[in-house]
């Protein structure tokens, strides 16, 4: 248990008040939770002794070790983790941060000795998503690695976007666009109401608000939404003051806006409020945090325990009835006539070579379907990069075309009213029909990839609008408007500027408009990939499961009517515990690549660069705008080719190891019979004097293995008890 990794995710709007619960179920006031200090990246809160000393590191790009950024009590990590947040936003995060992780205390499961591994994820929002000046692309993919790979998901909610029938942004963003995921991990995900201590004498009911909210959620396509009202201010001050490390602020908090309403009367009939300290228990029962804590943290850790212990519980079962079928067949092949005996080892020995040639028949069976799986990958990759360079094309088309247009044209420059630009539907839907045809049955990602490509992605503001808000004299604006020149341009396609330093600039701003755009259509390709894949493959291992199932089912039944005896299940196992899917495999991979310095690679699957140096023609500067286009499609080709070996590696890899694994437990079962027979049969040539002592000596090892196994019958109702529960 020790060993294991949990994670539970936290993902919320920006003030929905997410620092504050994440301070309450640590039990301390240690994330800052001022709104403008958005969450700029991942930040993993792991648990130490309550007698080591917090930390607050911080991984970069490229760097093995972690910068430590703070050291010390809660006040000293939340003040240097402000200003460090502060600081990122302000340089765009100049030193390539990926992310942090505060090592403190937890209290929620300091109870818990067994979770070593378990890690709090704090990520960014959807809003967060927006943020100006940084890689919005990271901090989204942050959100949706958590969606995919962690134990649990919290998703905090504010009150008083719902109080009023409103829809939360959170939902809209991430939520509804990814409703089907959700719903088929419901078992996971919790949706925590907070801030109900803000509800005024006449607001709505909180029960109301929470049906009203459970309805929305149901109609996201989430068929049984869990959600828990807490207040995670009061929770948190509630936990500080029990502890005694409540500052006078604190104190000063808990009183103004929680002490009242546990007020009581006197005997003379006057309101009293009693110390906040014997009001500490009762209020922090009232957040609702410590039912929290205990429905979601331990519950998912409890699941993951189950599954271990129930993994282990089944190869010791399993291991026990091997041994029993093994005493079976000894004693079995004393008892026969040598002669008969060797008749049955030689159809035995048939029998194996068989069953043989139809494992044969699995693995081709499976290396087809692994090809099906990798052919799924390549055309949704595929799919992004005729897309990415569909749209790339016609954003420069888009600067062309107004520099050639007739004088009367204008185009606002506005980016709050510019027209978000769409692909090529007409050319694009033709590569689409082609690039998913006789795939999307067992890919439906692709599906949504289609539908992603075919209306487009809103970038803000278009390349056109971008170049013109700084270089309005090579693009012939006039104050808000865009002037097309009376004369015709020669080329509309080059753009021909004064100085080095303006052809620099031009090409930094289509670098920093390109490179976001086209990884933002990367990231949700290959986050609707990994799901199909991952759900794919998992589907496979069954398939692999219950072929092999039932070959070593059929050897079974010949032993046991050959034999005459009743031979156990060989049951084909794949532990749960440990299970990983595509995504989780990816993830370890790009680390390595990332890690390893010898093997640098940059633009790996979920951090694409698609930078390019666009050459600059001449000492009259002029940039060729046609150039630029091919080669930045140039570079989209380039980590197309790179991230489809990787995921070919990874899909390959997982694939053939789900098969070894359930070829290794036929071929051992196989194997131990002839081995089996083997043995008896020399044993019989040599030893025969012995038969009956032989024989008494196997009935005592099955008297023996029975009382063991009788051992385990009891835990095994026990466990599946506990599961139950």
């Amino acid at each position: 248990m020790k060993e294991q990794k949990y994670q539970v995710a936290v993902i919320a709007a920006m003030k929905a008040g997410k620092s504050t619960f994440l301070n309450a179920v640590i039990g301390a006031d240690v994330l800052a939770s001022e709104s403008e200090a958005c969450t700029v990246c991942r930040t993993d809160i792991r648990p130490i002794d309550a007698s080591a000393t917090p930390r607050l590191l911080e991984y970069r790009q490229g760097q093995k070790k972690p910068v430590v950024i703070a050291e010390g009590d809660s006040s000293v990590i939340r003040q240097k983790f402000l200003e460090q947040t502060h600081k990122l936003r302000a340089t765009a995060n100049h030193d390539n941060t990926t992310r942090f992780e505060l090592e403190h205390p937890i209290e929620a499961i300091n109870k818990l000795s067994s979770l070593t591994g378990f890690t709090l994820v704090d990520t960014p929002g959807p809003n967060e998503w927006e943020s100006a000046g940084f890689s919005t692309v990271s901090l989204k993919q942050t959100a949706l690695e958590a969606l995919r790979t962690s134990d649990a998901i919290l998703f905090v909610l504010d009150y008083s976007s719902f109080k009023d029938n409103t829809n939360s942004e959170l939902l809209q963003d991430l939520i509804a666009q990814r409703g089907e995921f959700l719903a088929k991990n419901t078992g996971k995900i919790y949706f925590i109401l907070n801030k109900v201590d803000r509800k005024a004498e006449g607001d709505r009911a909180i029960d109301d608000v929470i049906a009203d909210l459970k309805q929305a959620l149901i109609g996201f396509g989430i068929p049984d939404p869990i959600i828990y009202p807490t207040s995670a201010w009061q929770g948190l001050l509630a936990k500080l003051i029990q502890q005694g490390t409540a500052s006078d602020s604190h104190l000063k908090n808990f009183k103004t806006f929680f002490s009242a309403k546990y007020a009581i009367e006197n005997e003379e009939g006057d309101s009293v409020t009693p110390a906040p300290k014997k009001i500490a228990p009762q209020a922090l029962k009232d957040s609702f945090i410590p039912t929290i804590e205990e429905s979601v943290i331990q519950t998912v850790v409890q699941n993951s325990g189950w599954n271990l212990l129930s993994d282990v519980l089944a190869s010791l079962i399993k291991a026990g009835k091997s041994i029993e079928d093994t005493l079976n067949t000894r004693f079995i092949g004393w008892e026969m006539e040598i002669e008969s005996l060797k008749q049955k080892v030689e159809e035995y020995r048939k029998r194996a070579i068989s069953a043989k040639r139809k494992v044969e028949d699995v693995k081709n069976s499976v290396e087809q379907q692994k090809q099906k799986l990798m052919k799924g990958f390549s055309k949704g990759i595929n799919m992004f990069a005729e897309g990415a360079k569909t749209n790339i094309q016609d954003e420069i088309d888009h600067i062309a075309h107004s520099r050639s247009a007739k004088p009367q044209t204008k185009i606002q420059n506005n980016p709050q009213k510019m027209e978000i630009q769409e692909f090529n539907t007409d050319k694009l839907g033709g590569i689409i029909e082609d690039l998913t045809e006789g795939i999307l049955d067992f890919f439906p990602g692709l599906r949504g990839l289609s539908k992603i490509f075919r209306v487009g992605v809103k970038v803000g503001e278009s390349l056109l609008n971008s170049l013109t808000k700084s270089f309005p004299e090579y693009l012939n604006s006039q104050d808000s408007y865009v002037e097309i020149e009376q004369t015709k341009i020669a080329d509309p396609y080059k753009i021909r500027v004064k100085s080095k330093k303006d052809a620099e600039t031009i090409k930094l701003t289509i670098n920093q408009f390109c490179a976001p755009h086209i990884q933002n259509l990367w990231l949700e390709t290959q986050d609707r990939l990994v799901r199909d894949g991952t759900k794919f493959r998992e589907e496979l291992v069954q398939i692999i499961q219950n072929d092999i199932q039932m070959i070593s089912n059929e050897l079974s039944d010949y032993l046991g009517q050959t034999l005459e005896i009743e031979f156990n299940i060989n049951k084909i196992q794949f532990p749960k515990f440990k299970f990983k899917g595509i995504d989780a495999v990816i993830q370890h991979q790009q680390d390595i690549i990332i890690g390893n310095k010898s093997k640098k690679i940059s633009g790996t699957c979920c951090q694409p660069d698609y930078y390019v140096d666009i050459p600059i023609q001449g000492n009259v500067y002029d940039i060729d705008l046609k150039e630029t286009a091919r080669l930045i499609q140039q570079k989209i080709d380039e980590q197309v080719s790179r991230n489809q070996h990787l995921l070919e590696q990874v899909i390959d890899k997982q694939v053939s190891k789900d098969f070894r694994d359930a070829e290794q437990q036929i071929n051992d079962y196989m194997n131990k019979f002839q081995e089996q027979f083997d043995n008896v049969l020399r044993e019989r040539e040599t030893r025969e004097a012995e038969k009956e002592q032989i024989l008494a000596t196997v009935e005592t090892q099955k008297v023996k293995l029975n009382e063991y196994l009788s051992e385990l019958a009891p835990i095994q109702a026990s466990l599946n008890n506990w599961k139950a529960v």
